[in-house]
């Protein structure tokens, strides 16, 4: 039988002339060698689509071939002839004898796997010529609002998306890919001792609470100042990256950590460095800065500095971030180092497009939407800390709320998880009394007052409390948290070691 002699059934040219990248003869062969064997398919490291075969008679072929297989039928073309009578493309190439020519020649199931590369690289080949010609025309159109900043990080968005071999669209999952993913989901969570699904915390309560860090999920750690969302932060930030390197040094079938980006847009790298080098050495911040250390002090934090070194935690401090710059630099990031989380500290600190800089709101309501873009597009959770109005302060019952969510309701809609971070012991604090006379002499009233206090204050001191107030995918309610304030950091009153497979302490 005669080799099939392919024509294009489209244009095959961009603007001047150029032909776009293609080879119709390599489509035509590696159709015929998944025609003669269907297992072909299934050893294929490179994931090719339907839409990455140039013609057009070739991606319905080939999609077919999927469905057939799909149903555990076999794809051949006597089980394909019946879908393709009617096709007008195939009676241009001789009808159902090109499907039958198709596997006429058997070369293509020499080298199956090199075939299905080149039909992908050609594939993405074109959608670069299409960004191409998509950043040339806006380029040329000046009649347009839109700013260069912002076509340069939608060029750059693209050009990611080619990356990631997504140009072409991401297609609509069946139920059965849905079901797939979260069976993995489930028998995640049942390998971490029952629980745990998602990236770890590190803190135990927490992750029993949410189950984890869940990729794509926006997170919004809101709280006054003082109260240590920073703090939790770097914690969280920490706990992930080492759960990460505690996977790649002892195995195992699932990962619960991540390399992980921390954009930190009010303090510097160092300061943040500091902050973290406190936290795990347990050495106070107010020593490390004033340099008044102990000689056990400076060996813990050496010990800590070793720990930290192969740390694959990222800081990005650079000020005054659009939303667009921002999702820029953790494409980026994703590119190089692969990271699984990012930490923006904090939202109200991003800036929007320019297009709602006149309205604070809008401006919030497109950077809350444009970080719930950025955990689906990159496939990872997003925590983006946030302040809260002043009406916390005014009340009586000092516990956040939902309304008290800084400028724009946007937020808590954005968001698929809400925590508030509260510590009583703050607010207590601030109420201390009068303190009594050391030599005695203060009257009954003030010392009666001041010890009441004192033994309110010791029955909360150290105490924290995560206030999950909005959780899409789970139960609301609180997180009881340990915090040491002298070196700022949260840990849980329980502890589990997700390397053994979730055995609590």
């Amino acid at each position: 039988m005669a080799e099939p002699t392919p024509i294009s059934l489209v244009e095959n040219t961009a603007e001047g002339g150029r032909k776009l990248p293609s080879n119709l003869e390599a489509e035509a062969a590696f159709l015929g060698a998944v025609l003669i064997d269907n297992r072909v398919i299934e050893e294929l490291q490179t994931p090719i689509r339907p839409e990455h075969f140039f013609e057009p008679l070739h991606e319905r072929i080939y999609g077919r071939v999927l469905a057939l297989i799909e149903r555990n039928a076999t794809a051949s073309p006597v089980t394909l002839r019946p879908h393709f009578e009617a096709d007008e493309a195939l009676k241009e190439l001789g009808g159902p004898k090109y499907l039958a020519q198709l596997t006429a020649n058997g070369a293509g199931l020499l080298a199956p796997r090199e075939l299905a590369q080149q039909i992908y690289d050609l594939a993405l080949l074109r959608e670069l010529v299409s960004v191409g010609r998509g950043l040339v025309e806006d380029a040329l159109d000046t009649s347009e609002e839109t700013s260069p900043v912002d076509r340069i990080a939608q060029a750059e968005a693209d050009l990611y998306r080619v990356a990631e071999g997504a140009a072409t669209g991401k297609e609509a999952s069946s139920f059965r890919e849905a079901a797939l993913e979260a069976i993995k989901m489930v028998e995640a969570a049942m390998n971490s001792g029952g629980g745990l699904s998602g990236k770890t915390s590190g803190l135990a309560t927490l992750d029993q609470k949410t189950s984890g860090l869940h990729n794509s999920d926006l997170i919004i750690l809101a709280g006054r100042p003082g109260m240590g969302k920073t703090s939790l932060a770097t914690n969280i930030a920490f706990n992930c990256a080492e759960e990460y390197l505690k996977w790649q040094s002892d195995g195992g079938e699932h990962c619960y950590g991540a390399p992980t980006a921390f954009f930190s847009l009010e303090m510097s790298a160092d300061q943040l460095a500091t902050r973290i080098l406190a936290e795990q050495s347990e050495v106070s911040s107010e020593a490390l800065r004033s340099g008044t250390l102990t000689r056990d002090d400076f060996q813990r934090l050496s010990f800590a500095s070793q720990r930290l070194a192969e740390l694959p935690l990222y800081i990005d401090d650079t000020p005054g971030l659009t939303i667009g710059a921002l999702r820029t630099r953790a494409r980026r990031m994703k590119r190089r180092h692969d990271i699984g989380l990012i930490i923006i500290d904090y939202l109200q600190l991003l800036q929007g497009s320019g297009r709602a800089n006149d309205n604070r709101v809008n401006e919030i309501s497109e950077i809350s939407r444009g970080l719930k873009t950025l955990a689906k597009e990159l496939s990872v959770p997003v925590i983006a800390l946030s302040q809260l109005s002043r009406a916390v302060e005014q009340r009586e019952d000092k516990k956040p709320m939902l309304s008290d969510l800084r400028e724009s309701g946007s937020i808590e809609q954005d968001a698929d998880m809400v925590w508030f971070i509260y510590r009583g012991d703050y607010y207590k604090e601030a109420e201390r009394p009068e303190m009594p006379n050391p030599d005695g002499s203060s009257s009954m009233e003030v010392q009666e007052k001041y010890a009441q206090w004192e033994a309110e204050y010791l029955e909360i001191k150290n105490k924290a409390r995560l206030i999950v107030a909005k959780q899409r995918h789970g139960s609301t309610g609180d997180v009881q948290l340990h915090f040491q304030s002298e070196i700022t950091k949260f840990t849980s009153p329980v502890t589990r070691d997700y390397s053994s497979w979730g055995v609590d302490g």
